[in-house]
């Protein structure tokens, strides 16, 4: 058997899911099949993030049939922010990683990220080409170019949902308190304003293969601007 690549290294992995039926099982298999090849101790970790389709009874299933998979429950749905932050609470290992859930991401890709993290705190993952509808491009755009401007974050492509940190960063990072898709913000904002060591590395995104998004429904975007603003706010009164 081939020694993994990483073999000082301990990782959690987990997915934030939501009503992820279709793609939850094609998720945790491809980590399975990965991850010994990279370390000898992990986890994979998944959040049910309260969802009314099967994705629950799936992932009790997969936990039953593989020892290395953990699932944390919400009795109801909390938003994409909640589900991360549990996840951060629930990780168990030095090295902590999320992606989500839906397959738009080749886990395979993590080994570029665990490449960078000797010399880094957190390393973030930007989409080379993103393979999402134009309404969404523009809202990705809009973000970015708002949370540099008004925060001064200098992330490319700061909710590309393929980071990895050392659990250590995390635990200084103090309580977050958003919880839909200003989640992502407000945490690298805090790590960049703690002088975390961050590195940055292109992955490839793909289109959803099954199931559908929900990041772009028009009241999870309202309230993801008004959570900015007010993080502008008040990061702008800490200062005076």
């Amino acid at each position: 058997m081939t020694s993994p690549r990483f073999p000082d290294d301990s990782l959690t992995v987990f997915f934030p899911m939501y009503n992820e039926e279709e793609n939850v099982e094609g998720s945790v298999r491809k980590a399975l099949e990965v991850l010994p090849g990279w370390v000898s101790n992990f986890e994979v970790l998944i959040v049910d993030d309260g969802s009314s389709d099967s994705t629950p009874q799936i992932a009790d299933r997969l936990a039953q049939d593989h020892p290395q998979v953990r699932v944390v429950h919400h009795p109801v749905n909390q938003g994409y922010g909640a589900a991360v932050r549990t996840g951060i609470e629930s990780a168990a290992m030095d090295l902590v990683f999320f992606t989500d859930g839906d397959l738009q991401f080749d886990l395979s890709e993590l080994e570029l990220l665990l490449d960078r993290i000797e010399d880094a705190d957190v390393v973030c993952g930007y989409r080379l080409k993103r393979r999402d509808p134009l309404h969404r491009l523009l809202n990705a755009f809009l973000w970015n170019r708002l949370v540099r401007i008004l925060l001064g974050l200098r992330i490319r492509d700061v909710n590309c949902a393929f980071k990895l940190f050392r659990r250590s960063v995390l635990a200084n990072v103090g309580k977050l308190e958003t919880d839909g898709a200003m989640l992502s913000t407000e945490l690298m904002i805090k790590l960049q304003n703690k002088g975390a060591r961050i590195r940055e590395v292109g992955v490839h995104h793909y289109p959803r293969p099954a199931g559908e998004q929900t990041g772009a429904n028009p009241g999870v975007v309202l309230k993801a601007f008004r959570e900015l603003f007010a993080m502008s706010h008040r990061l702008r009164n800490e200062v005076r």
